[in-house]
């Protein structure tokens, strides 16, 4: 903060400003209200979280808010946050959770965008040009206040004809211009041999070189969830779970809401001078509980991604293919020990639950596959999950031709005060925000602290106290594992030290604290508790977006889902019967929104061509095989059957079968993979699976002991 801004808001001034604004308010803050200051913006805020119980109480306590935001992905949190900072009395409400829609499904990627730049230039469109060059702006506040959130990323475009290594370096140079001063970092020209061992994954074949540039990449759903509770840090009333049901007007003019708690179905009024709608995909239903006759202007698109083990990507560089088979750019990129492919783009319906499709997953999977050398075998097993995220695209009400779809996002005021922030992308939420509370200010006459936006350069949840090396401070201090401790700096920032606090001891030498709730992921039983004082209120909240779990594997989802559910019931007091209740729900999002079910559906297509009795003697074999009854044999354990029956399979079989089990079947055989297996060695498509060859020794073995037993029954039958 500028010094001269120090000077025109001294104390005596602001402290007559908040007077005379609260005089002008028609219900007095008094205790329920707390103005915040702009010196936060650098400052950690020492105000604590209140809990769910205590918003929804605020909620129901009949105050007059200034706005009331529905919606709370980015935007919405964005309008918050914009709105509280400015000394608004503000509120907000979201129907499901943070970030539970398209907000957390995005690329994770902080870009202005290379595709609209180059639209720019080739058409001469300042309006491109205007949008690129505030994406850059907002690309780099977002990078500065949350390092602990994003970093910035190296990004491969490969060129593989010589004519085009001028054309992408001057398109992706003007990238660099156009930044300006908020540049990351300046691109760069590669050789072959250079692109080669940068990314030793791509395919070299008439390869001329690489072109490196630099965007921004986030943890979208933390994100999106650090705006929304620095935002209550700052005093606004924030309720996740609470949908509007009706929006009531007086003398024609909006003047609160009708909403309803989702957990327990209560209902109640919200009274407020005006109203936000910043509910993406949904934005046409808000807009129809205030207009029933108006048109749509959301055309929802479904954009899916996939994640593939971290080693199709290296770990520190992104990939860019820029022409795909159906012309839409596809990211290729390293996120949190995973890589993310994506995305699609196909007309889809609004829905609630979005699923992605196995024919989007096989697009991409197969325009993957272009671009990795032949040692990489891209397998449809390798996808550990796989979500679809609607991008509402949005027609601008404001003009007379509503046909085409706006290339930036749209701010639209009903006549009756309804204020509707749509389209646009996660990069530019906060210029989205500033732009949507200044039309409620102006169209319903707010009286503000601070009528510009102090959002810009103003620090997250997590910031303040953040260092790259913060981590070491959490390994000394708490005895965590390191991996643990870089996890939970990069994740919580500076509240780190707050959920280390929180972790149970191990029992063992060494890490101390931290009992990791699936083996091969750094998540612990502290971030759990420590998500229910961040609003998560069901299963699916937590594994999902508190911890990123289900987004980076499916099936570890659904196996520490038993140990987070029993956590989340100590703190939050569940019964058995809601234990059994959230272990449905979130088994569903997970079978149907994580890409469970797709995935299970592309290994269960081989028919199992077995009669009854064999069905019941192979069964019997794997019980044999599962004798700690886990319901799945891994590969090792394979391995002890067949050794211990004497058959050793040799270490280039061992390897092959590895290679094919490790991911694809997640080091895991259950029973009807078992089935479809010795089904497929007796139909003779053993090349079904590689796995199968043991199987097939192991078939061989037993038909063996059988033969031998059958010889020593005759011979003992002779004998006598």
């Amino acid at each position: 903060m500028s010094r001269r801004k120090l000077v025109v808001y001294g104390a005596g001034a602001a402290g007559a400003l908040v007077t005379a604004w609260a005089l002008s308010a028609d219900d007095r803050p008094g205790s329920w209200y707390k103005s915040t200051t702009v010196a936060a913006k650098s400052e950690r805020r020492k105000r604590p979280l209140p809990s769910r119980t205590d918003q929804v109480k605020n909620l129901q306590a009949g105050h007059t808010y200034d706005v009331l935001i529905i919606g709370g992905g980015a935007t919405g949190a964005g309008c918050a946050l914009d709105a509280t900072t400015r000394g608004l009395r503000t509120a907000l409400v979201e129907a499901d959770d943070f970030a539970s829609g398209t907000s957390s499904r995005s690329t994770k990627l902080i870009h202005g965008g290379v595709r609209y730049l180059q639209k720019a230039i080739m058409q001469l469109d300042y309006e491109q040009y205007k949008m690129v060059k505030e994406a850059l702006h907002e690309r780099a506040n977002m990078l500065e206040v949350a390092p602990h959130l994003t970093r910035p990323l190296p990004i491969l475009l490969p060129v593989y004809k010589w004519w085009q290594v001028p054309y992408y370096w001057f398109g992706i140079k003007m990238y660099d211009l156009v930044a300006g001063d908020r540049n990351l970092k300046s691109s760069y020209y590669l050789s072959k041999k250079n692109t080669l061992e940068l990314f030793p994954m791509l395919k070299s074949d008439n390869l001329c070189g690489g072109i490196v540039y630099y965007d921004g990449q986030q943890d979208d759903a933390r994100m999106n969830l650090a705006i929304a509770l620095t935002a209550a840090r700052h005093g606004a009333t924030i309720a996740n779970h609470v949908s509007v049901v009706k929006l009531h007007k007086t003398d024609g003019k909006l003047s609160g809401a009708r909403v309803r708690d989702e957990l327990t179905g209560k209902e109640w009024d919200v009274k407020a001078k005006s109203i936000i709608n910043a509910t993406g995909p949904f934005t046409d239903s808000i807009r129809k509980m205030d207009d029933q006759t108006i048109k749509d202007i959301c055309c929802p698109s479904s954009g899916v991604h996939i994640v593939l083990p971290g080693y199709y990507s290296p770990e520190h560089m992104g990939l860019l293919d820029p022409a795909t088979s159906d012309g839409r750019v596809i990211f290729f990129l390293p996120w949190l020990k995973g890589t993310i492919a994506g995305t699609t783009d196909m007309p889809c319906q609004v829905t609630h639950n979005p699923k992605p499709t196995e024919d989007e997953i096989l697009f991409i999977l197969t325009e993957v596959k272009n671009y990795l050398n032949p040692d990489v075998e891209v397998r449809r097993g390798d996808v550990l999950s796989a979500w679809s995220g609607i991008r509402p695209l949005v027609s601008d009400p404001n003009k007379p031709d509503t046909q085409s779809l706006a290339r930036n996002h749209i701010v639209h005021v009903s006549p009756s005060g309804l204020v509707t922030i749509a389209g646009g992308k996660w990069t530019t939420y906060r210029a989205m925000a500033s732009e949507a509370v200044d039309a409620a200010i102006e169209s319903c006459n707010l009286k503000p602290l601070y009528k510009e936006c102090q959002t810009d350069g103003f620090l997250i949840e997590g910031a303040h106290g953040w260092t790259p090396t913060m981590y070491i401070r959490l390994v000394q201090d708490f005895g965590l594992e390191m991996e643990v401790a870089q996890h939970l700096a990069k994740s919580y920032g500076d509240r780190a030290f707050a959920v280390a606090k929180m972790a149970a001891m191990t029992g063992k030498r060494w890490p101390i604290i931290g009992k990791k709730i699936h083996p091969e992921f750094p998540y612990i039983d502290a971030e759990i508790r420590y998500g229910v004082r961040e609003y998560a209120c069901t299963a699916v909240d937590m594994i999902a977006r508190r911890l990123r779990l289900a987004f980076l594997n499916v099936q570890a989802a659904a196996e520490a889902l038993p140990a987070v559910i029993e956590i989340m019931a100590e703190e939050l007091k569940w019964n058995e019967a809601e234990k059994q209740k959230q272990t449905k729900i979130a088994a569903d999002f997970l079978a149907n929104e994580m890409g469970q079910m797709v995935n299970r559906a592309s290994r269960d297509k081989i028919p199992i061509n077995l009669n009854k009795e064999e069905i019941q003697t192979y069964i019997k074999r794997f019980q044999i095989i599962d004798k700690d009854r886990k319901g799945f044999v891994s590969i090792n354990d394979i391995r002890r059957s067949l050794k211990s029956m004497g058959v050793k399979p040799s270490d280039d079989e061992i390897s092959a079968i590895l290679s094919e089990i490790d991911v694809t079947y997640h080091g895991q055989l259950e029973i009807q993979d078992y089935l479809q297996m010795m089904s497929a060695i007796k139909s003779g498509h053993v090349a079904y699976s590689r796995f199968a060859r043991m199987a097939e020794l192991e078939e061989e073995h037993h038909e063996k002991e059988t033969l031998k037993k059958k010889i020593t029954v005759e011979r003992s039958g002779g004998g006598l």
